[in-house]
């Protein structure tokens, strides 16, 4: 489903955008899963199992920036994943033996839909290689104005680990004014219609700036990982971890790479989503209105 071309694009620098992937009857029943589960924040006032709330929620008007794990909640989540056109991508990268390893919906609202401060997904969560990467499916039109996710070619071939700490905690955030190596300016916005599907390598700098346009912008996001690819943190037990093997077969033996890895640790003092670790940021590159 991708090309040669696209694959050495990716390899180059480290995300790719594939166009109409999602098919229209599958992206329509998606959304109306969506906008049920939406429905059940009403009444709620802080953060839950299920929801990661904006700043300025109430249990009245619900401001929702995330829905946590919707693949534990409808099976149309995994559907996503099991379409062949998705199959043949994710073994290309990745190889024939892939496991999931979580998902969330990011959702910026029109007008205050929150920002995400530059990152790599690597820093949250290491593994004993790197063959992992993250798919974002578009359920809405993205364009340059309704915060597109923003990727900074070819950062993931760094040999380094931007330091994603505060204060001696970590914070899910890499300090803008510390990072003179980093070319923010040359990060490229990753857009397309409703259906696409972005691909990002898991130790790509990237973030995303405030929703201030007039339209929703749903990130559907899952993160894969080669079978082989075993967590260096927040390991649960093996049942779990087989039962989430999406394409071909498990294995115990993990393939150990020579990467570069920063433990999260200690854990960041506002514990949750990246919202919460970003909390305690005190350097910000986007601005919050």
């Amino acid at each position: 489903m991708i090309s040669d071309n696209q694959l050495e694009t990716y390899k180059t620098t480290g995300f790719i955008v594939v166009e109409d992937l999602i098919p229209k009857n599958l992206l329509n029943r998606i959304r109306n899963v969506v906008s049920d589960i939406t429905q059940s924040a009403k009444g709620l006032e802080v953060h839950s199992e299920v929801f990661d709330f904006e700043d300025s929620h109430t249990s009245t008007e619900p401001r929702i920036r995330r829905i946590k794990m919707p693949h534990k909640i409808d099976k149309i989540f995994l559907e996503v994943l099991r379409q062949p056109q998705m199959e043949a991508i994710l073994t290309k990268i990745l190889g024939p033996n892939v496991r999931l390893h979580g998902s969330k919906l990011n959702i910026k609202a029109p007008k205050y839909g929150a920002p995400v401060e530059w990152h790599q997904d690597w820093a949250f969560y290491p593994h004993t290689n790197d063959d992992i990467l993250a798919i974002g499916v578009m359920l809405d039109d993205v364009d340059e104005d309704n915060g597109p996710m923003l990727a900074v070619p070819g950062t993931h071939k760094s040999e380094k680990i931007w330091d994603h700490h505060l204060d001696g905690y970590f914070c899910g955030a890499i300090n803008p004014e510390g990072s003179q190596d980093l070319s923010f300016a040359s990060a490229v916005a990753c857009t397309g219609k409703a259906g696409s599907c972005s691909f990002h390598h898991v130790r790509l700098v990237h973030g995303s700036a405030q929703n201030l346009s007039n339209k929703p912008r749903h990130l559907l996001l899952y993160e894969c990982a080669a079978a082989d690819s075993w967590p260096l943190v927040n390991f649960k037990d093996l049942q779990e971890f087989d039962s989430r093997l999406l394409f071909g077969e498990s294995t115990v033996t993990a393939r150990a790479a020579q990467v570069p890895i920063r433990m999260p640790l200690p854990p960041a003092l506002g514990q949750g989503s990246i919202y919460e670790n970003q909390s305690a940021v005190k350097r910000r590159y986007f601005n919050i209105k």
